[in-house]
């Protein structure tokens, strides 16, 4: 082999590998949206299954994204504005529950909420039965999902004017005002971006919700636990929410990309 073909070669090694790996991407969704039928999928999203999990993950994921905005964008603006050792232990623990496996989640949230866990006896005296219920499905999305709008709401906060909130604190304005009056109006675009992606995240959350809550049909079965049920009876509901779930995907992704869009066209206005 001449160096010349060897140099030819080495060159296509890029092109061959970048398409390779977009077919391993592309494909696998290729052939879900085409080995469905518009009638298979009008007649999988009317299935009993179907209709029922996906009203109760409209439920659980609205109420998690919920808590995640009351309880995570407080913490968020503490770590955005205290940097330091505390600050980066706690961030470190709010990444966790993104990298651990999802049975590792579910089965720390069995240790700490189940009957014999942690708080066990505490929430068994006070008449709380959490596992294997429509609430153990929302705490599960919450300890999956949160991280990912905490992440975004502390960059988000970092990226905020310094010079505006000195000018409202010298006009008087406490605290909780240049929270609420200043920051997050300023912070809107950011903050909606990390609730996408968090709101996603918990739409498609399955190991610590199968292990946490279970699979009861009306009661814990979220979406992708009634794909994975419908598998082993009728694959048209399972490849109806499939699609349903990648479509989801697919609008978060582009509300992604647009946050990102207005954040650039307010750091330039800015400038």
């Amino acid at each position: 082999m001449s160096p010349r073909t060897g140099a030819g070669l080495l060159g296509l090694f890029p092109a061959t590998a970048a398409l390779l790996m977009l077919a391993v991407v592309a494909l696998p969704l290729f052939a879900l949206v085409v080995s469905t039928s518009p009638a298979d999928l009008l007649d999988g999203l009317r299935h009993p299954v179907a209709l029922s999990a996906l009203r109760l993950s409209l439920f659980t994921t609205t109420t998690s994204l919920a808590l995640t905005l009351l309880l995570g964008t407080p913490l968020a603006w503490w770590m955005a504005r205290h940097p330091g050792p505390a600050e980066r232990a706690v961030a470190t623990l709010v990444q966790l529950p993104i990298v651990i496996p999802p049975a590792v989640s579910g089965l720390a949230l069995l240790l700490a909420f189940g009957w014999r866990g942690l708080l066990g006896p505490v929430l068994d005296r006070a008449g709380w039965v959490l596992p294997f219920s429509t609430a153990a499905v929302v705490l599960a999305e919450l300890f999956v999902s949160a991280p990912f709008y905490i992440q975004s709401a502390v960059a988000t906060f970092r990226r905020l004017d310094e010079d505006l909130l000195w000018a409202a604190r010298s006009l008087g304005a406490g605290p909780a005002r240049r929270f609420f009056r200043v920051a997050l109006p300023l912070s809107r675009p950011g903050l909606v971006t990390g609730a996408a992606l968090s709101w996603a995240r918990a739409l498609g959350e399955f190991g610590a919700t199968l292990m946490f809550a279970g699979n009861v049909p009306g009661r814990t079965q979220t979406l992708p636990l009634a794909i994975y049920s419908a598998m082993e009876m009728d694959l048209r509901p399972a490849k109806a929410l499939s699609i349903l779930l990648v479509v989801v995907a697919l609008v978060v992704l582009l509300l992604l990309g647009r946050g990102r869009e207005v954040e650039v066209e307010a750091l330039r206005a800015r400038a």
